[in-house]
């Protein structure tokens, strides 16, 4: 056989294997992939165009998070002894307001009760914001929860690492989770200094298992600081300089919160059953929930992602906006929102609701800032408003709906948030706190401009081309 003949048999073995593995993964697509227009697609380019199809989809097409949920169900039983003892122990803590309808159906998706007796704090922006989380690691005494999805190797991210190896040399125990993928640029010497003065440091390991080897599609977006498992910051800020307005985007606009009381126990069962997936061990932590204040707030904790049996950071959202009798303001640095989302939206604004949306005007993502102008198009007619913030990047992820609850977290209004990525939510049950809220946001409108037909109505064909073509990648932003 000469090598002309045996080069195109190889090829040909080559073409046959990739179709049918092709074709192979267009069932596994058809049977996993949770939107009937993912799957589509897949199936689409997976037999039309195998040879980059199939591998990407092995990369980036999975929806669910198996490992992790075998972790969390058979893992280990001692994992479930302790998310029961912590239900056990906040019984006589929930909120006496919850019980049936639009506020149990949270809890339901939350897995965890509203809980009262809380005190919270709004913190806006990163001076607000890391101030308080110092201050926090300052107090503590037993032991200190350290999660972020980005953390940098720059002054911000310098002066954490300092304060987290004076704690540990103290005597207290430091947990420290950090996403690999999102810290990709975090040098080993940072964590290795960690560990060297006794912090308990790990990335949370994604990839973990043989299913999951190639598979970077999932990210652990969670930002939770959790002190002596009493006091909780949740919010919108990574750790780098970037988060103080010192990067290339200039000012940078964020929101946290700070959570004292009982409530803070679900924020530390989130990130436990993190560390128990990225370390196979079981951290002992203190599940006994504070009672601050008999008068304080009620909050729930709703953590989400994709090991969850439902998609319930959509259903989430879809929850809240549904929820709203006279106004949801929401904003959100990338507003890439699926079917129901925006359905849920339109009907919100056709009953009258007060609806805005406010993203940025200079967003960080060239594909995220078209597709919105789609969005925009599709909901204006319905009374939703957009609005787009001009005196820096906005990055918070705020909800507030009608005059008494308000949210603040990490999840985005965007695939990657919605189905593909670990979030945690704030939810706060509080006339007084929504109204900081909402001189919040009244802020950030007087920042901002709105959104008028024109500015898609009389744009080029080129540019509106470009929208049409962002927004059939909604399903991968």
């Amino acid at each position: 056989m000469n090598k002309k003949v045996k080069k195109r048999m190889i090829v040909s073995i080559i073409v046959i294997v990739f179709h049918v593995l092709g074709f192979l993964s267009s069932i596994h697509a058809v049977m996993s992939t949770r939107t009937s227009q993912g799957a589509i697609a897949w199936v689409v380019s997976l037999n039309t165009f195998p040879y980059i199809a199939v591998p990407a989809y092995w990369v980036f097409g999975r929806s669910g998070f198996r490992g992790y949920v075998t972790a969390r169900q058979t893992g280990d039983l001692e994992i479930q002894y302790i998310a029961r003892t912590a239900y056990a122990e906040s019984a006589g803590l929930r909120s006496t307001g919850v019980r049936t309808g639009a506020a149990r159906a949270a809890e339901l998706l939350a897995e965890m009760p509203a809980l009262r007796g809380n005190t919270v704090e709004l913190l806006i922006d990163g001076d607000a914001t890391f101030a308080s989380i110092f201050e926090g690691i300052e107090e503590a005494r037993h032991y200190l929860l350290i999660q972020f999805f980005i953390i940098k190797n720059d002054d911000l991210g310098g002066e954490l690492k300092t304060r987290l190896i004076a704690k540990a040399r103290e005597g207290v125990r430091v947990f420290f989770l950090y996403d690999e993928v999102g810290s990709y640029k975090l040098p080993r010497s940072y964590i290795e200094e960690l560990r060297g003065a006794g912090v308990e440091a790990f990335d949370f390991h994604s990839r973990k298992g043989p299913r999951n080897h190639f598979q970077i599609n999932f990210r652990n977006h969670r930002k939770i600081v959790v002190a002596d498992g009493h006091t909780a910051w949740i919010g919108g800020h990574n750790v780098g300089d970037e988060y103080l307005g010192k990067g290339p985007l200039g000012a940078w606009r964020d929101t946290h919160i700070k959570i004292e009381g009982p409530a803070a126990m679900a924020a530390q069962l989130s990130f436990f059953e993190d560390w128990h997936w990225a370390t196979d061990s079981i951290p002992d932590f203190d599940w006994t929930p504070l009672h601050v204040d008999e008068d304080g707030v009620d909050v729930l904790i709703i953590p989400t992602g994709p090991a969850d049996e439902l998609e319930t950071a959509g259903l989430m959202f879809v929850h809240a906006i549904n929820s709203a009798q006279e106004r949801i303001w929401i904003a959100s640095p990338y507003f890439v929102p699926d079917e129901a989302v925006m359905a849920a939206l339109q009907l919100a604004g056709l009953r009258g609701v007060d609806v805005r949306i406010l993203i940025p005007d200079e967003p960080d993502h060239l594909l995220v800032y078209l597709a919105a102008f789609s969005y925009f198009a599709e909901a204006g007619s319905t009374g939703v408003k957009f609005y787009r913030y001009t005196e820096g990047f906005l990055h918070q992820k705020v909800m507030l709906v009608d005059h008494n609850t308000a949210s603040v977290g990490t999840a985005n209004f965007d695939n990657r948030s919605f189905r593909l990525n670990f979030e945690i939510t704030a939810f706060v049950a509080d006339g007084d706190f929504a109204a900081e809220v909402e001189q919040m946001f009244l802020k950030d409108f007087a920042a901002s401009r709105e959104m008028q037909p024109g500015d898609y109505a009389d744009r080029s064909f080129w540019f509106r081309l470009a929208v049409s073509l962002a927004r059939l990648t909604a399903p991968i932003q």
